[in-house]
């Protein structure tokens, strides 16, 4: 049940490959890929967010799922590994990679509204979280949420606490599954 038989996006391989090579280990697993792709497939004429783009992994899997008339801003700090999913991806005209502080590019762009955001790093989980949420007008909060034996010491505390201030919102639709890594998905309403 829990196997990809679809084919995969089609610079998955070599981003895979890459991140390997770079020693990247924080990327999203297969089936978080899947479920990425099918969400942004439920958004046409999306407009995509991703917080943490990595190698470009789990950004490959939402392009996949995006009809020509969608766009993904994906921003990450770490020039050598965005190199990677630029050089995978950047010929793609639906996306943006962008080489920044996620807290600058949150507070500089608080004012612009997704229809999904995948926060896959701190910035829109753990610091600026209610900037990121108000950023959100119809669609999710998506991340690996259970206990990863690469996670550094003290994050499954910083987990735990997130996943406790999401239920008290009442602005959100939260499912919690443990599934995958743990994926959470808050809906606004």
């Amino acid at each position: 049940m829990e196997q990809i038989t679809q084919q995969f996006p089609k610079a998955y391989n070599a981003i895979l490959t890459a991140t390997t090579l770079s020693g990247f280990t924080m990327a999203s697993d297969i089936l978080t890929g899947s479920l990425l792709r099918t969400l942004a497939a439920s958004k046409p004429s999306g407009a995509f967010l991703e917080l943490g783009t990595g190698t470009g992994l789990s950004t490959s899997w939402i392009l996949d799922g995006m009809d020509a008339s969608s766009t993904l801003i994906s921003i990450d700090n770490d020039a050598a590994f965005l190199n990677i999913a630029n050089t995978q991806l950047g010929n793609d005209s639906r996306v943006e990679l962008v080489l920044t502080d996620g807290a600058k590019w949150v507070e500089e762009n608080k004012h612009r509204q997704f229809d999904y955001i995948f926060a896959d790093t701190w910035h829109g989980k753990y610091l600026l979280l209610n900037e990121v949420l108000a950023m959100i007008k119809k669609g999710g909060l998506f991340d690996d949420m259970l206990p990863q034996p690469n996670w550094p010491e003290g994050h499954q505390e910083k987990a735990l606490q997130l996943v406790s201030y999401l239920e008290t919102r009442e602005d959100l639709f939260l499912t919690k599954q443990v599934w995958s890594t743990g994926i959470i998905i808050a809906v606004k309403k």
